[in-house]
């Protein structure tokens, strides 16, 4: 059977994002606890660790515009896919913080390479029609990737935290291979992205802009110290393949939000979102040690984090959508600088506080930001129909 070019790129979409996005960026907090062990590393080191793999991908976000302006959208997504499978071969064999650290930052750069270059593609080289069927398969690559990270946590726990790094290696180059031979390559690309959003109406953007650092940042600090949390407790070895599993499993209703945006509003559906990830920091902070707790922590966490991902594209695309693509990747900019920034923070606040109070303070910080934003949004509400006809 001859497969379409929205599947077949989709296809190839939806492995790329899935081992870049779901595995490669996520995977060091799920070996967070293996690595502190091997290799002896502080909370500091771990946390600065961390933030160098989102600061690859910050890196990648900038860098995808101007190859693809060079040599065509296709490059991006085979130097995405190139840097994640170099960057777990070489975690794989770290046996020092600093290979680990050149490890992490090859790894991490891949979701930003390939974040953009995939709209771009399917926008050029798949019939109208078929265009939001593709997008929504390169989509759902997140949530597979994640739930096969889950899976190989599972011969992690039973050998090494290594095998998890392993897996990735080979799933990157089974996923370049594939994107090598059902992506047509494309023409050079207009360079675009974060520098184009950059003159995006600053006001348009703003609360957007805000909503990213708040929400990649306590996502990002959930995702680093979540195994590492169950792992302080008495809780069984497969509890962290059963959390990740959890999560993906539950950020399948991400698939909704744009009809939710319709109907409540994208702010709205923002604010619920970082209410819904800080009820899910809550737990893993207070009750880590209860199998209950944890799960219900794990598919709370899901709805809000896939639910706040696709919102954010969606809210750009209603502020600016002469321009949806560039201020969605502008707030993506900044929201990878807070990614960058977070667990360095964390690092240096755990010594003095510990893990569940750092996971609580998260939280707060989440929901009050929830609550601010929609307070804003009724403020703004209010006075849009005061001022109205």
């Amino acid at each position: 059977m001859t497969l379409s070019a929205g599947n077949r790129i989709g296809l190839a979409g939806a492995a790329v994002v899935g081992v870049a996005f779901g595995m490669a960026r996520y995977a060091y907090g799920l070996t967070l606890p293996g690595v502190r062990e091997d290799l002896e590393l502080s909370e500091l080191m771990l946390g600065l660790v961390s933030s160098a793999t989102f600061a690859g991908y910050l890196a990648g976000l900038l860098l995808a515009g101007r190859l693809a302006a060079r040599h065509g959208s296709r490059a991006p997504t085979t130097v995405g896919g190139a840097c994640g499978a170099a960057g777990a071969v070489i975690v794989t064999s770290a046996q020092s913080p600093w290979l680990l650290a050149v490890g992490v930052v090859l790894a991490g750069s891949a979701g930003g390479w390939v974040w953009a270059p995939y709209s771009d593609i399917v926008t050029r080289a798949v019939p109208a029609r078929q265009q939001p069927r593709a997008l929504a398969i390169i989509t759902t690559g997140t949530s597979g990737g994640l739930l096969l990270l889950g899976g190989l946590a599972v011969p992690a726990a039973l050998g090494s935290w290594r095998l998890v790094w392993a897996g990735i290696a080979l799933a990157a180059v089974a996923a370049a291979v594939v994107n090598l031979r059902l992506v047509p390559r494309t023409g050079p690309a207009p360079r675009s992205n974060a520098q184009s959003g950059a003159s995006e109406p600053a006001a348009a953007l703003r609360v957007p802009a805000v909503y990213s650092v708040v929400y990649f940042a306590v996502v990002v600090i959930y995702f680093t110290y979540a195994a590492d949390s169950l792992d302080r407790g008495t809780l069984p070895a497969a509890a962290v393949p059963a959390l990740y599993a959890a999560i993906d499993l539950t950020g399948m209703v991400g698939v909704a939000t744009g009809a939710l945006a319709q109907r409540m509003g994208s702010l709205r559906v923002a604010a619920l979102s970082l209410v819904t990830v800080g009820a899910a920091l809550a737990l893993l902070g207070l009750a880590s040690d209860s199998l209950a707790a944890t799960m219900a922590s794990a598919c709370i966490f899901g709805a809000g984090y896939m639910t706040g991902s696709a919102v954010l594209a969606v809210w750009t695309a209603e502020l600016v959508p002469d321009r949806a693509g560039a201020a969605f990747t502008a707030c993506l900019v900044v929201g990878a600088t807070s990614s960058v920034a977070a667990p360095a923070v964390a690092g240096a606040i755990i010594p003095g506080l510990g893990l569940g109070a750092l996971l609580v303070l998260t939280a707060a910080v989440s929901l009050l930001s929830g609550v601010a934003l929609m307070l804003h949004g009724a403020w703004r509400g209010a006075t849009t129909t005061r001022t109205g006809p």
